[in-house]
């Protein structure tokens, strides 16, 4: 897997009123920068920053600031964001980092409630969380194109290639119509002599022989003219056919789109609003519970540090351990938030009420999610069908236009054709009035003249439309070898497209597989031999469809204190073994979707379960990967952290 090659300069940020904080500033430089310190000192609440400054929604307001802010200054650049109180919820603002942060949220926020390291420990769809990032609607949507071009341009082939063949035909037709026009060129030439010779012998009627030339010529052009009319009606007559046709073909496919029901849309509309709404007000309800459930739990833990604390110090005012601990209530302890004295059970149990409701709000929250996208599909799909819709009307209308155009120059035509027709009846007639006994071989030779000139032009005419024809095919074979460089590209993006899942799929399996094997060699966790992750195929049911999906199976084997090696279950992993499989499948995705080229934070935070060495070992694998690597940690799991890292001890 690449690693991470910008040329990374200090990050700074400026934060107000996000969390626990009133007011910071704070330098991250690249590399690892760790956040060390007991509870309650802000290091989650900077992190939050972190990812607000990227473009985050997931951060809260201070409880008791109606706004805030974090600004960062990086690479030569300002990013702003803005938190303001509206109502119930927290509105955001600004200019983040990222225009679109669900794959840093999935991959690169590794907080404790990240959705990719808890999938793991809680048996979820790991295929769903990896493929997520992906727009199917737009890939398939990619594909459909591609896929429509590719039939364009293997038509446009097949149809040069039919014309291609014509080629040889076309020559020969050509060949023969020169020949044919030189024939008749000769046979005019031999005619014309003979008139001139039987001119020189009739010496009387010039005035009427110059007149009969005239009516013949005239004849010829009519003639001529006649035969082109009838050419063009039936040229306009096929393509009003034609168009026809592809008013049938719009007309079908018009029918066949479903009209969406009067109010539909607008009530569509109405349900993503309310539903973004809701989605909005769920991620702050569960930001607000996350911080105060993370509050409480930093004040029993700080109760239990202030416990410990005393042992060190039972010497002092000969005060016996025991006094203490009962004074400071192991099984007591004054609320921070009235003041009074209460059971700590009671507080715990009110902590895991809070989880209980934030673990329903999550529920919730993806329940929403899946109907907003289900209602956004419906959305695309309804914008596509009145797309199309307008687009089939748009080319009705201009196909009708184009019939009612091509049939008033039909009839314009035949208007024409008829006056010819009738130019020509009164020519024939005018000749035969000038026709006599000593001119009638004279007349004879003139209208053979004349038929072979009009034969003459109609061969011409021929030949310029094969000749055209001819350029034209030769034209398009040209234009072939650059149709076919288009095809093959077009049959490579069509398989990368199609394969673009796939191709995550496997190279997701094949990064967590790789990763875990090396991070349990390094973390030497007692009988565990190997985790790893085994794609498959299942068949399932979409709507009224069955399809092959590919699932990811997740294998655990441990070995026996005799060495036989046997499969085991998440359930059975300890909380450190599972906080470790969660984190690296959040690597996998990080790498698989390249984030380490667009992403340059990668943020740690509540490895408590984890002992100190091994998170040493974790930072220390994960700091290859990131520009910046900033951790949040209890400053004895800190202590086993390399001493050249960047170490913050107040936020």
């Amino acid at each position: 897997m690449a690693t991470s090659e910008r040329v990374a300069g200090t990050a700074e940020f400026h934060v107000e009123h996000v969390g626990g904080i009133d007011e910071t500033e704070l330098d991250v430089p690249p590399g690892v920068t760790v956040l060390t310190g007991k509870n309650a000192t802000n290091r989650t609440s900077f992190l939050q920053a972190i990812m607000a400054a990227m473009g985050s929604d997931r951060a809260t307001l201070k409880g008791d600031a109606e706004e805030g802010s974090v600004e960062l200054v990086l690479d030569g650049r300002t990013y702003e964001r803005t938190l303001e109180r509206t109502g119930g919820s927290v509105r955001f603002g600004g200019e983040g980092y990222l225009d679109d942060p669900e794959e840093a949220e999935l991959f690169s926020f590794l907080l404790e409630t990240n959705e990719a390291r808890r999938s793991v420990a809680r048996g979820e769809d790991l295929h769903e969380i990896i493929t997520r990032p992906v727009d199917v609607d737009a890939l398939r949507r990619e594909i459909e194109r591609l896929e429509d071009r590719k039939a364009e341009v293997n038509d446009e082939l097949a149809t040069i290639e039919s014309r291609q063949r014509d080629l040889p035909d076309l020559e020969q037709r050509r060949t023969e119509l020169r020949r044919e026009i030189e024939e008749k060129r000769e046979a005019l030439a031999a005619t014309e002599e003979e008139i001139d010779a039987s001119s020189r012998d009739v010496e009387q009627g010039r005035e009427e022989e110059e007149a009969l030339e005239e009516r013949l010529e005239e004849l010829r052009s009519t003639r001529s003219e006649l035969e082109s009319v009838r050419r063009e009606i039936e040229s306009q007559q096929r393509s009003v056919a034609a168009l026809e046709r592809e008013r049938g073909e719009y007309e079908a496919e018009l029918e066949e789109l479903p009209a969406a029901p009067t109010g539909d849309r607008e009530h569509r509309e109405e349900e993503i609003e309310r539903l973004r709404e809701r989605r909005g007000a769920l991620n702050t309800e569960i930001s607000e519970l996350q911080s105060l459930i993370g509050y409480n739990e930093e004040r029993l833990d700080e109760r239990d540090y202030e416990v410990l604390a005393s042992l060190d110090d039972a010497d002092a005012g000969g005060e016996a351990v025991t006094d203490r601990l009962l004074d400071d209530g192991a099984e007591s302890v004054v609320c921070w938030t009235c003041g009074s004295t209460v059971d700590r059970g009671q507080i715990e149990e009110t902590v895991d009420r809070l989880k209980e409701l934030r673990s329903g709000k999550v529920e919730e929250l993806d329940a929403v999610k899946s109907e907003l996208e289900e209602l956004k599909a419906d959305r695309r799909e309804a914008r596509r069908r009145r797309d199309r819709r307008d687009e089939l009307e748009r080319k009705l209308e201009d196909v009708d236009d184009e019939i009612d155009r091509r049939e008033d120059r039909v009839d314009a035509l035949k208007d024409r054709r008829g006056e010819l027709t009738d130019e020509v009846e009164s020519l024939e007639a005018a000749v035969e009035d000038l026709e006599s006994e000593e001119f009638e071989e004279v007349l004879a030779l003139h209208r053979e003249a004349n038929q072979l000139e009009f034969e003459i032009d109609g061969l011409e005419s021929d030949l310029e439309a094969v000749t055209e024809e001819i350029e034209a095919v030769e034209a398009e074979v040209e234009r072939a070898d650059g149709l076919r460089a288009e095809r093959e590209e077009l049959v490579e993006e069509l398989a990368d497209a199609r394969t673009r899942i796939d191709r995550i799929e496997a190279e997701a399996v094949e990064a967590f597989n790789e990763h875990m094997d090396a991070v349990l060699e390094i973390l030497e966790y007692e009988n565990l031999e190997r985790i790893w992750i085994e794609r498959t195929q299942r068949t399932v049911r979409e709507g009224r469809r069955t399809v092959e999906r590919s699932v990811f199976e997740l294998h655990i084997v441990r070995t026996t204190e005799s060495g036989t090696a046997y499969e085991d279950t998440v359930e059975h992993l300890s909380e450190s073994e599972r906080e470790v499989m969660g984190l690296i499948f959040a690597l996998a995705g990080y790498l698989v979707h390249d984030l380490h080229e667009s992403i340059p934070f990668m943020l740690l935070d509540s490895l408590e379960a984890i002992d100190a060495d091994r998170i040493a070992v974790l930072v220390e694998y994960f700091s290859e990967y990131a520009d910046y690597l900033v951790v949040a940690l209890l400053p004895e799991d800190a202590r086993a952290l390399d001493e050249s890292y960047t170490r913050v001890t107040e936020v």
